[in-house]
């Protein structure tokens, strides 16, 4: 395949920086949807102990002005967990709650349990979240720098960020509710992204050393990744079936772990092929032509 993918990296970066952009404006705008795990609320477990139509009970808990999510719990789907965020006279409204679920359900007060996570556990969970991504890229770019070199993993971590930064727009953009889960999908993603980033890397890499005296770097970076393209495509798609299935027939818990990743794996497949190869051509030639001309 005839594509220019160094020598267009400015297109590239454009599209990935309009993504993202639009997706950060809008935080400091209305702010992210953060939810329960980080916000602050309460999880209120409930053993109705017989089948129930869920978005009956979703129903119920909007009309008592609660925002929360409710789905399923329980092996036979006869229980419910309800994330509801904090607000001003939630035990109050959380009263009406269990009086209207008892009378519906014909449920004891026994079959009601709530705990509460302020917004201090929140914060933590946020700086673990922080810390856990800063030290898994720590980690990446230690093993690339050991494995190729030190521009190849400053270029990979870059990209991990852009993938990052992609999920982030995209909750954003989409007002997705933000939870734990969010963090695992995020993690999920640097790891996928990484191994895609890799085989690139490795195909350059031999490249390089059959072609690295005949062929500019910008033509070793189109030619290893035309030659990886069909792999790096084949294993986003299948990855993505899957994926998408668990969104489409998901209940709501799932559908907010699986539409981050589907953009995450998106993401991943767009910054191994666009984003992490062109950059790393136009900086080792960058960084050359200063000695070149020094010699010279």
């Amino acid at each position: 395949m005839k594509i220019d993918f160094a020598g267009k990296y400015k297109l590239w970066i454009l599209i990935s920086a309009v993504f993202i952009l639009a997706g950060l404006i809008l935080i400091p705008i209305r702010g992210l949807n953060l939810g329960v795990d980080f916000a602050g609320g309460s999880f209120m477990y409930v053993n109705i102990g017989q089948p129930y139509d869920v978005e009956e009970l979703r129903t119920l808990v909007a009309e008592k002005g609660i925002v929360a999510t409710v789905a399923y719990a329980g092996v036979d789907n006869e229980d419910a967990v309800l994330r509801i965020r904090h607000m001003e006279g939630l035990d109050e409204k959380l009263d009406e709650l269990k009086a209207a679920m008892q009378e519906k359900y014909a449920l004891l007060p026994g079959q009601f349990s709530v705990d509460t996570v302020g917004p201090v556990i929140g914060r933590e969970l946020t700086m673990n979240a922080i810390w856990a991504l800063i030290i898994a890229s720590g980690l990446i770019l230690v093993y690339i720098w050991f494995r190729f070199e030190f521009k190849s993993a400053v270029v990979a971590v870059l990209a991990l960020v852009h993938d990052v930064l992609i999920m982030v727009a995209t909750v954003s953009l989409l007002n997705i509710q933000i939870n734990s889960p969010f963090v695992a999908v995020m993690l999920t993603i640097v790891g996928y992204s990484i191994n895609d980033t890799i085989v690139v890397f490795d195909r350059i890499r031999e490249n390089n050393k059959r072609f690295g005296k005949k062929m500019s770097k910008a033509e070793i970076v189109n030619k290893s990744t035309a030659e990886t393209l069909t792999r790096s495509i084949n294993t986003a798609f299948t990855t993505l079936l899957v994926v998408v299935a668990l969104y489409v027939f998901g209940v709501e818990a799932v559908r907010e772990f699986a539409m981050p990743l589907i953009v995450g794996i998106i993401g991943g497949a767009y910054s191994s092929i666009f984003i992490a190869a062109p950059i790393w051509a136009v900086w080792d030639e960058r960084s050359k032509k200063p000695r070149a001309e020094t010699a010279a």
